[in-house]
């Protein structure tokens, strides 16, 4: 029986590089592979963090049509979180098997506390919804970087604490964690991320690549600018990145160059292809409304099985 994947992709603003490689890469990888792959825009989980309502209406315009400009299959199941609210009910069965230190234990709270921010009750039930969305679908693998195995151990404690309770009902998931791509670095070094300012767009056109590219921050060693070529190395090959940093040694303006000409080929064709596809919003909410079919048809035999299970039905 085919393995079901779910990965989610948050809509909290323009997508960026890092986000492409970090994300939208690694789903197009598992394509065609004999598994069944569920894409989901993750709208909910986007209210922690955006409070303008125009800024996360943009974001869920634009990130199915990348996603489809970047070559997501016809047979992938792509929906909107909000589409399938049987991840909001299975949300609420596993918070009252949840104690609050437990809660207290996810890296979101532990972060906004250590800031001494003020923690939002969203923010703070993050990982029950998280977890929902996996055991809701049914889903075998969830495809997750280093910094983000907390979800997936989560997912687990959850389905864990469940079937103590009720008996063998959801599902065990196991987390995908690839070495592939580690942390895409930004123009100014940290980690590439829309809260630190420091993103290059998926979708910037040529002349927004080239000011992006040329204010990356140059820290150097032996004459290689380090993060510029942190970014290169997920466009070359490591041989021949090499060899052309080599000859460029100390040159770091010929090298921003290279990358910005390797960039621009990389993403040209996506950007003509998201500019044809958004010229047709209503074929875009179709395929979305497909998806959220599907995925409800998934969902559905989950919670017929939960809601037996504790006692409603």
């Amino acid at each position: 029986m085919a393995k079901t994947v779910l990965t989610g992709i948050q809509p909290s603003g323009q997508l960026h590089v890092g986000n492409y490689f970090g994300a939208i890469l690694p789903l197009l990888n598992l394509q065609g592979e004999g598994r069944e792959v569920r894409a989901m825009v993750a709208d909910q989980h986007a209210l922690t963090t955006v409070r303008e309502p125009d800024v996360l209406r943009q974001s869920l315009a634009e990130i199915p049509a990348i996603l489809l400009a970047a070559g997501l299959a016809d047979d992938v199941v792509l929906f909107r979180q909000s589409d399938v609210p049987e991840h909001a009910e299975l949300a609420w069965y596993l918070s009252c098997l949840t104690t609050v230190p437990y809660l207290q234990r996810a890296h979101a709270y532990k972060d906004a506390e250590a800031k001494g921010k003020e923690c939002s009750a969203g923010t703070f039930y993050y990982p029950v919804l998280m977890a929902a969305d996996i055991l809701a679908q049914d889903a075998d693998l969830v495809p997750v970087g280093k910094d983000n195995q907390q979800h997936i151990e989560f997912a687990r404690d959850f389905a864990q604490k469940f079937n103590n309770a009720y008996g063998e009902t959801l599902k065990m998931p196991e987390g995908l964690i690839s070495d592939e791509v580690g942390t895409v670095p930004g123009t100014d070094g940290r980690k590439m991320s829309k809260s630190y300012g420091n993103v290059i767009p998926l979708l910037a056109s040529r002349d927004e690549l080239s000011k992006r590219v040329m204010s990356i921050v140059t820290d150097s060693a032996d004459g290689v600018p380090q993060n510029v070529y942190a970014i290169h190395a997920l466009l070359r090959p490591k041989d021949e990145l090499d060899a052309l940093y080599a000859e460029k040694a100390g040159k770091y303006r010929d090298l921003k160059e290279a990358l910005l000409e390797d960039l621009d080929a990389r993403f040209a064709p996506l950007r003509e292809r998201y500019a044809a596809l958004v010229a047709d919003p209503a074929a875009i909410e179709a395929r979305l409304a497909r998806g959220a079919a599907a995925a409800r048809e998934a969902t559905g035999a989950v919670l017929a099985k939960v809601r037996v299970a504790v006692g409603l039905r």
